[in-house]
């Protein structure tokens, strides 16, 4: 087998982010624990690959050379089950793997990937593994929402941050998913403008309830369209080794990136319309503006308990129908 260690991903090579660490392997004095987080399940998971296929192998040794997952010294964490959680059990599985001697290298890699998925339980009983490091054991926590770990458990970590290339939610999308998605953003605010100017008739009013399932849709089929579109494109990329239910989290992982990201440009388009009615002197918009942002976001952090997106875009839209109406 080759000793050429794993290369990294091609938007982070030479950024200063990988040079920090490659840095710190080579000098033997990368932290215990690293909590690499960024908007890519791919990208982090690829990176930690990397990085334990730099602590395990040895290039002096070639013959001994094992792709990281497959080492005997790689231990893996990931989430499970229909809540897809990583509970108590299999976190002390883990811990006893890691606290007995590394088998053919002389340290041991622990990799939990989404590691925001454990539950009350795992995250009290992985914490005391954080406290008190199991010598010669390197432990990679990966996540997209690093906020949601325990406070606690990020003090004890050392963070890197990994943002893929490109702007916009849909920088990887094709350009007809992007089409659909900036149309859609445009008839969002020509109904919230709708809205604001009031209406007369029935008719009009049961065209902007209409509205909301025309936005709904048109949502949904750019959300899975760009899912789609981009996991076609970071598979491609991924290592052949990988198992199924890593596939599948990465995945998931991009499809809960991209709707929070069509999320935020949401808020982005609502604070554009009101900002240019308030520009204007029109004071009326700034508390509808106020509660509109507080809605979206307070959804937006319920998308994360599995609130299924159509349904918190809906109940975002209905409330907004009755913030902006003019009366």
């Amino acid at each position: 087998m080759s000793a050429v260690p794993l290369p990294w991903p091609p938007a982070l090579e030479g950024t200063p982010t990988v040079a920090v660490i490659e840095r710190a392997l080579q000098r033997g004095r990368l932290a215990h624990s690293l909590l690499l987080h960024g908007e890519n399940l791919g990208t982090l998971a690829t990176v930690a690959h990397a990085i334990a296929d730099r602590l395990l192998n040895d290039p002096r040794q070639p013959s001994q050379y094992f792709p990281p997952k497959q080492h005997p010294d790689f231990h893996a964490l990931r989430p499970a089950g229909k809540m897809r959680q990583i509970g108590a059990d299999p976190t002390r599985e883990l811990i006893g793997k890691i606290q007995i001697s590394a088998t053919i290298s002389v340290r041991k890699v622990a990799v939990i990937y989404e590691a925001d998925r454990m539950n009350v339980a795992a995250s009290n009983i992985f914490l005391k593994t954080l406290e008190e490091p199991t010598p010669s054991t390197t432990i990679l926590l990966l996540t997209t929402r690093p906020y949601s770990l325990l406070p606690t458990i990020r003090s004890r970590c050392l963070h890197f941050r990994f943002t893929d290339a490109g702007s916009g939610a849909l920088a990887d999308a094709d350009d007809a998913t992007r089409a659909l998605w900036e149309s859609t953003r445009a008839r969002y605010a020509a109904w919230l403008g709708q809205l604001s100017a009031g209406v007369v008739e029935k008719r009009a009013v049961a065209d902007q309830v209409l509205g909301i399932y025309g936005l709904i849709t048109r949502f949904n089929t750019v959300l899975n369209a760009a899912t789609e579109t981009i996991w076609k494109t970071q598979k491609a990329k991924l290592p052949e080794d990988l198992d199924d239910d890593e596939q599948v989290a990465i995945e998931t992982g991009i499809a809960n990136g991209i709707r929070q990201k069509l999320f935020i440009e949401l808020e982005h388009t609502t604070r554009a319309f009101a900002q240019e009615r308030l520009t204007a002197g029109d004071e009326s918009v700034r508390r509808p503006l106020t509660a509109a942002i507080e809605k979206l976001e307070h959804n937006a952090a319920l998308l994360r308990l599995n609130l299924n997106e159509a349904a918190a875009f809906e109940d975002f839209l209905l409330t907004s129908l009755r913030l902006w109406s003019k009366r």
